[in-house]
C-alpha cells in the first residue's frame, strides 16, 4: 500500500482535546499551526517508490542547514565574540545529531513526508524537554524550535503559505487569533479553527459565528502536541478538538458534519417566514455585525435589521485613525443592505487594552482595562474624535433608519454630556449647510449593573435600551469573561441576571420605549423562551444563529414562554436555571437536538 496504517500506535495516537464550543459545526481536515508555522507542510505521507528520493531531499536540507548554521556561528563570533557563537555551535551539534537524525530518517521510510517526520520528532524532543521543567530545558527547547523552523523552510523552499494567502484547505490552529486574523480568514480554504486562548464572549469567537466557521477556544495548551499537515476534527459543537482521529472517530465525526450540514440547509428555508410564536406575536430578529461586508449575509439569513453595529474594527485595521469619509462610506454601505429597516451604530467601543497607535501612548497599560478608559469614557476624552463620528452618523441617517447607541453608559451625567456633544455636531452641521437628519433616534446599551438599577431614570431621557449581556454578566458576577480560570463562573443563567434583565424590561414597559438584547446570550437557543417570556420582542444575534433561533421562536408560544420565563426565575442556582432552559428547548425543538 502506498499510504502506510493510521494505526501504527508509535506514530498515531489519537489525541482528545476540550475547550470553549463558540461556533457550532463539525471541520475535518489538515492543520496549520499559525504563529509557530508561517506555512503549510503540504503532505502527511507518500508512496512507497519515491522513499530513497525523499530520504536524499532530507539530507540535501539539512546539508543546507547546517551551512547556514555555520555561517551564523562564524559571523557572531567576528562580530560578537566566542559565547555568542555559542549559540549557533550548540545549534549545530544539534542539528547534526546521530539519534535525531536516524529518528526523522526512519518516519520517512515508514512513509511520512520529509517535512512531517521532521515537524514530528523535533517537536516530540521540545516537548519532553520543556515536560522535564527548568527554565535552562526550557530555553533549549526553543533551540528545537528554531531547529524545526530552518529546517523546514529549506525543505519547502518557496511553497511556505502565508496564511492570507492559502492555497489548499486547513483547520487553523493557533494560540490566539486576533480579531482582523479572524476577520481576514479565506473561508474557501480554513475550514475551521481552534485557539489555546479565548472565551464565549471574545471577538475573535464572536466574528468565528458571523463568518459560520466551527471554532472552540480556550482549549489551554495543546500546540506541542500537533504538526502542520497532521488530520484534525474540530468539533464546534461541543467544544472538542481531535488530532489523529482513529478509523472509528473518524467515521462517525463525517457522518456528523453531514447531518450537521442537512440540520443548516432544513433551517435555510425557514429564512423568508415570518419570525413570530406559535400564537402569532411578532418578534424582531435582528443581527449583529463587525464589518459592512456582513450586512448582506446577515439579511440572507432573515435579519430584520442590525441590531448592533460594533463600529470599532474601522479603527483597529488600520494604523492610522478613520476620516469622516471613512464612517460614512461604511455605514451607508450597511444602509445598502437595510434600506427600510433599522440599523443600531454603537458608538467607539474602545478600551485600554486595545487602542489605535495615536491614543495607545496617552493611557498606559491599564492594571484592569475593563474597568479603566474605555467605550464611552474614552469618546468623552477625545471629542475630535468622538464628533468625526457622530458626524458620519448623522449625514449617513439621510438615507435611512439609522440609530445611535452609546455604549457603557454607568451615570446620568455620561448619558446627557453625549446628547450634548450630538447636540454640538448637529449645530455645526446645519451652520455648514450639509444635508443630515436631525430626528434619529438616541438610544443606550445597559451593561453596568448600575445604569440596569437606574432603568427607571433613564428611560425618561433615552429612545431606547439595548442589554449587552456579556459586560452585564461580567459586572455583576466580577467575572473577567475572557480569563479561562474563572469561566466557569461566567453564567447567563445567574439568578442575578434575570433579575436585572426584569428591571430593565419593566422600565422600558412603564416609559413605552423599545428595549433589546444584544449579548451573546441572545444568541444561544437555549434562552431565548426565557427572554420572550420576560417581556422581550427584539432580539439581536449572531448572524448565523438567526434561522435556529427562528425555528425556537416559531415553535413557541408567549404563554409558555412566561411560564418558562416564571420557573427560571423561582430557581436560586444558574446551572439549575441553564439545566432546566435546556430541558425546556429539547421538548420545544427535539428534531434539533438530535444533532447533540
Amino acid at each position: 500500500s502506498d499510504s502506510p496504517c493510521c494505526h501504527d500506535r508509535e506514530y498515531c495516537r489519537m489525541l482528545i482535546k476540550r475547550g470553549i464550543a463558540v461556533s457550532p459545526g463539525v471541520a475535518i481536515g489538515p492543520a496549520m499551526v499559525f504563529g509557530t508555522e508561517s506555512f503549510r507542510i503540504p503532505q502527511q505521507f507518500i508512496s512507497a517508490n519515491v522513499i530513497d528520493i525523499e530520504l536524499a531531499r532530507f539530507h540535501a536540507a539539512l546539508d543546507a542547514t547546517c551551512e547556514e548554521i555555520s555561517l551564523n556561528e562564524q559571523l557572531a563570533r567576528e562580530r560578537l565574540g566566542d559565547q555568542y557563537a555559542a549559540i549557533f555551535s550548540a545549534h549545530l551539534l544539534l542539528a547534526r545529531d546521530q539519534q535525531l537524525v536516524s529518528q526523522i530518517e526512519q518516519r520517512i521510510r515508514r512513509q511520512n513526508s520529509p517535512e512531517f517526520a521532521a515537524s514530528q520528532v523535533l517537536r516530540q524532543y521540545a516537548k519532553r524537554m520543556r515536560d522535564l521543567g527548568g527554565q535552562y530545558l526550557a530555553e533549549r527547547s526553543l533551540d528545537i524550535n528554531d531547529l524545526e523552523k530552518r529546517l523546514l523552510r529549506h525543505l519547502l523552499g518557496e511553497r511556505r503559505e502565508e496564511l492570507s494567502n492559502l492555497t489548499a484547505p486547513v483547520l487553523v490552529l493557533a494560540n490566539n487569533l486576533t480579531p482582523s486574523e479572524t476577520a481576514n480568514l479565506d473561508r474557501k480554504f480554513v475550514l475551521g479553527f481552534a485557539t489555546e486562548v479565548g472565551g464565549h464572549t471574545s471577538h475573535t469567537a464572536i466574528l468565528a459565528g458571523a463568518l459560520e466557521l466551527p471554532a472552540v477556544v480556550g482549549i489551554g495548551k495543546f500546540l506541542d502536541d500537533v504538526s502542520g499537515c497532521q488530520t484534525i476534527i474540530i468539533d464546534g459543537s461541543h467544544g472538542v478538538v481531535i488530532i489523529e482521529p482513529d478509523t472509528e472517530t473518524l467515521a462517525k465525526y463525517r457522518n456528523s458534519e453531514a447531518r450537521f450540514r442537512s440540520h443548516e440547509r432544513r433551517l435555510q428555508s425557514l429564512r423568508s417566514v415570518p419570525c413570530e410564536t406559535k400564537d402569532g406575536v411578532p418578534i424582531k430578529l435582528m443581527g449583529n455585525i463587525e464589518f459592512p461586508a456582513e450586512a448582506e449575509p446577515c439579511r440572507d439569513k432573515g435579519a430584520s435589521g442590525i441590531g448592533l453595529y460594533r463600529t470599532e474594527f474601522l479603527y483597529l485595521e488600520s494604523n492610522r485613525e478613520p476620516t469622516e469619509d471613512d464612517h460614512y462610506k461604511a455605514y451607508c454601505q450597511v444602509l445598502k443592505a437595510f434600506p427600510d429597516q433599522p440599523v443600531v451604530i454603537r458608538t467607539l467601543d474602545l478600551g485600554s487594552d486595545k487602542m489605535p497607535g495615536a491614543l495607545r501612548a496617552a493611557y498606559p497599560d491599564s492594571v484592569n482595562p475593563a474597568l479603566s478608559i474605555r467605550s464611552i469614557r474614552l469618546s468623552l476624552q477625545h471629542l475630535e474624535l468622538f464628533k468625526t463620528q457622530l458626524r458620519a452618523v448623522l449625514r449617513a441617517a439621510v438615507l435611512g433608519d439609522l440609530r445611535i447607541m452609546f455604549p457603557l453608559i454607568s451615570t446620568l451625567l455620561e448619558f446627557r454630556q453625549a446628547k450634548m456633544v450630538l447636540s454640538d455636531v448637529v449645530e455645526d452641521l446645519e451652520e455648514q449647510g450639509i444635508p443630515f437628519r436631525r430626528d434619529i433616534m438616541v438610544g443606550m446599551m445597559v451593561e453596568v449593573p448600575a445604569a440596569a438599577i437606574m432603568a427607571e431614570e433613564f428611560a425618561r431621557e433615552v429612545d431606547f435600551f439595548s442589554l449587552g449581556t456579556n459586560d452585564l454578566i461580567q459586572y455583576t458576577l466580577a467575572v473577567d469573561r475572557a480569563d479561562q480560570a474563572v469561566a466557569d463562573l461566567y453564567r447567563s443563567g445567574d439568578p442575578s441576571i434575570l433579575g436585572l434583565i426584569r428591571v430593565v424590561v419593566e422600565a422600558g414597559e412603564r416609559n413605552n420605549i423599545p428595549v433589546s438584547v444584544c449579548g451573546q446570550m441572545s444568541s444561544d437557543p437555549m434562552f431565548i423562551p426565557l427572554l420572550i417570556g420576560l417581556g422581550l420582542r427584539q432580539i439581536s444575534v449572531t448572524p448565523h444563529a438567526i434561522p435556529e433561533l427562528k425555528e425556537v421562536i416559531r415553535n413557541l408560544t408567549i404563554e409558555r414562554a412566561v411560564a418558562i420565563a416564571e420557573r427560571a426565575s423561582s430557581l436560586e442556582v444558574a446551572r439549575d436555571v441553564e439545566n432546566y432552559l435546556w430541558g425546556e428547548l429539547k421538548k420545544l425543538c427535539p428534531e434539533s437536538m438530535q444533532l447533540d
